[in-house]
């Protein structure tokens, strides 16, 4: 069982949300403030006051003690900041909890949204890794999704990657867009390997309640991949990129030898992390905590003392969340952390809990670990994850 706070342990790591984007993707449903074609950073007063306002939220947040070893700026669109804009929010987190040297700071950055001149502003502010959202190859595709990039915008944006000489690069790509067959993703993954990105993420579209694609489909409906269509892509992704020398480390991520993002590992492996800005999530002291997701709001709370009020995670809680977010890693989870953490009775339950999926090798246990099976395990996580929520959650 969980005996005190500190078992949550200091955050070393810190999400910052940039709302901002030229337009709404279809499928999306973050938290975004569209600002249009035209708005960049440098003569935005509404990104300027945003930067302010998170600038502030940093300094009145309190330092727990560690620096940080990892950033990650998500958005949105966050190279629609300035570099002086991003150099203001790096020096408030240097200011108020530190920054390690050789800290990963990431970026999300869209193509058509940068030149090279930001691109090296970005890296002298200490940005050295991006990921570029590229999300489909095909023009068609890209229109249907909503994106305001072109195909031709992602082969000028990769050239100023490379003249840049940013360390960490990865690409997005979407699987199951309307219209999108087998022989189009085959195109788009690879295209993506010619590249040679150090990491390529895999998301398989899910169509959001309150998003326009929400609106025109409903899941199951044409002209969406079907369910066995998109097992399919699953499968072609994981055996192309395998195949090119990528690791199959997280379910929906693939990076060449020594290249994980060790940001995102901090969520996997249930570790803490300060979160900052509209709509960002935190997990600081045992507690789960989510912004205000629209700006107006998002203001108001800071004018309110940004006052978090929110329950402790149960021991119950923490194990639910440490196994759905472990078992989308690669290696699993470690039983005899489970063990210590939780208590070995609670082990032998997850172990009789799961034994159908043992059976079907969808689970397995290699060097005390517990993990799922790629792919086979993967594409039947949610089943495996029901499962233990029905059983443990009791």
């Amino acid at each position: 069982m969980i005996q005190n706070i500190s078992t949550f342990g200091i955050p070393s790591s810190a999400y910052i949300h940039i709302p901002f984007c030229r337009r709404r993707c279809f499928y999306c449903d973050f938290p975004v403030s569209v600002v249009g074609e035209r708005l960049r950073g440098e003569t935005s007063g509404t990104i300027s006051q945003y930067v302010h306002m998170l600038c502030q939220e940093i300094a009145i947040t309190p330092a727990l003690g560690q620096p940080l070893i990892t950033i990650f700026f998500g958005g949105g669109t966050p190279s629609l900041l300035s570099t002086e804009q991003l150099k203001s929010i790096l020096a408030a987190l240097e200011a108020q909890f530190g920054v390690s040297p050789g800290a990963e700071i990431s970026m999300e950055i869209d193509p058509g949204t940068f030149d090279l001149g930001h691109l090296q502003g970005y890296r002298s502010a200490g940005v050295n890794r991006i990921s570029l959202g590229v999300q489909a190859f095909q023009e068609d595709l890209l229109q249907i999704c909503g994106r305001s990039h072109s195909v031709s915008d992602i082969f000028a944006a990769v050239d100023l990657i490379q003249q840049a000489k940013i360390p960490e690069f990865s690409l997005d790509l979407i699987s199951g867009l309307p219209h999108q067959t087998l022989d189009r993703w085959q195109e788009s993954l690879e295209k993506a390997v010619t590249i040679a990105p150090t990491h390529i993420s895999i998301y398989d579209l899910t169509i959001e309640p309150g998003t326009a694609f929400g609106r025109y489909y409903k899941p199951g409906d044409q002209p969406l991949p079907t369910d066995e269509t998109t097992v399919k892509m699953y499968r072609m992704a994981q055996q192309i990129l395998t195949s090119a020398g990528y690791e199959h480390y997280e379910i929906s991520n693939y990076a060449k030898p020594g290249h994980q993002c060790r940001h995102n590992r901090v969520y996997w492996e249930n570790r803490p992390y300060y979160g900052f800005g509209m709509g960002a999530a935190s997990y600081v002291e045992g507690k789960r905590f989510t912004r205000p997701r629209k700006t107006k709001e998002y203001y108001q709370w800071m004018q309110d003392g940004s006052v978090i009020d929110c329950e402790v995670t149960s021991p119950e809680e923490a194990l639910l969340e440490t196994l759905m977010l472990g078992l989308r890693l690669a290696e699993g989870v470690s039983l005899a952390v489970l063990a210590k953490q939780f208590g070995e009775e609670k082990v032998e339950e997850i172990h009789k809990c799961l034994q159908p999926y043992f059976e079907k090798g969808w689970v397995e246990i290699v060097e005390e670990r517990l993990h799922l099976s790629d792919p086979d395990g993967f594409l039947f996580s949610n089943v495996v994850l029901a499962r233990l929520f029905s059983e443990l959650g009791k």
